[in-house]
């Protein structure tokens, strides 16, 4: 019996993965979008902040950074390149962890690591399972295998 119940919630909650992967991209995308379009509106001082934090090479993290995280937002809202682009962004989010928020604890409303960890995490999901079937991934590469 709750190998029959197993299998038919499995055969229909499986129909909503793609569309949970959309979502999560769209809301990951959205997150990173406001921090990297703040990066390049003075990457002058973002580039003195890292230095400030003892980040090597500030100004080329910076705009390495703010150029991840803006091509992070487009690539993840379409949904290409899904799995390569989660890693640097992680990257990114572990930098944001050590350097910022580990010293504030895990609560979000402390400036904790809570929200970065939750981001890391939602790119792990991409970079393991990829965008799902609502994405330019699935259109240009996946759908010609199967």
């Amino acid at each position: 019996m709750l190998a029959k119940i197993h299998t038919l919630s499995k055969n229909i909650l499986q129909n909503f993965q793609s569309l949970s992967l959309l979502l999560a991209r769209f809301a990951v995308a959205y997150g990173f979008l406001e921090p990297a379009l703040l990066k390049w509106k003075d990457i002058g001082a973002v580039a003195e902040w890292f230095d400030s934090m003892g980040i090597p090479f500030p100004t080329l993290n910076a705009y390495m950074a703010a150029s991840s995280e803006i091509l992070g937002v487009v690539l993840l809202t379409i949904g290409l390149f899904t799995r390569l682009i989660s890693i640097p962004l992680m990257v990114i989010m572990v930098v944001a962890i050590m350097t910022v928020h580990l010293v504030h604890g895990f609560s979000a409303g402390d400036n904790g690591f809570e929200i970065p960890l939750y981001y890391m995490l939602f790119l792990f999901i991409f970079t393991s399972h990829g965008a799902g079937k609502f994405s330019l991934d699935y259109f240009l590469f996946e759908k010609k295998t199967q």
